[in-house]
């Protein structure tokens, strides 16, 4: 008790210092994706699992389920991190480029080779306007 009788900061810059550190536990500034945005993000994953298209990581084809299983790995770990606010951010940080080598994705359709974000995009408006492929 003498210690803080000679130091009466030090025992207020503690006590300000604990009362910081359960405020921080308390208050969750996380921001999630909203119901719209997840429903978004599953379409987009429902149309690569089911499209015909073959998904280009690294200049290996995977199918369609392998190509969404890589995509919900890749979306799991942004969403811990809480990078993914928007249907945009996720296709731009899981979709579009390899994490590890920084190539771009690509998909190999009957029409032809084309970026995969600019595919998704596509789609993504496809599904916002409710219009047929």
């Amino acid at each position: 008790m003498r210690m803080w009788m000679r130091d009466p900061g030090r025992l207020i810059r503690r006590l300000i210092m604990a009362s910081i550190c359960v405020i921080a536990v308390i208050v969750d500034t996380r921001v999630f994706a909203t119901p719209q945005v997840t429903e978004e993000i599953r379409g987009l994953l429902d149309f690569v699992e089911h499209s015909d298209c073959k998904f280009v990581r690294n200049g290996v084809e995977y199918s369609g389920p392998r190509a969404r299983a890589h995509l919900e790995q890749k979306l799991n770990y942004l969403e811990g991190k809480n990078l993914v606010k928007s249907t945009e951010e996720f296709i731009d940080l899981a979709a579009t480029k390899s994490s590890l080598s920084g190539r771009a994705y690509e998909v190999r359709c009957a029409k032809g080779v084309e970026p995969a974000g600019i595919w998704l995009r596509r789609e993504l408006q496809r599904q916002r306007h409710g219009t047929a492929t």
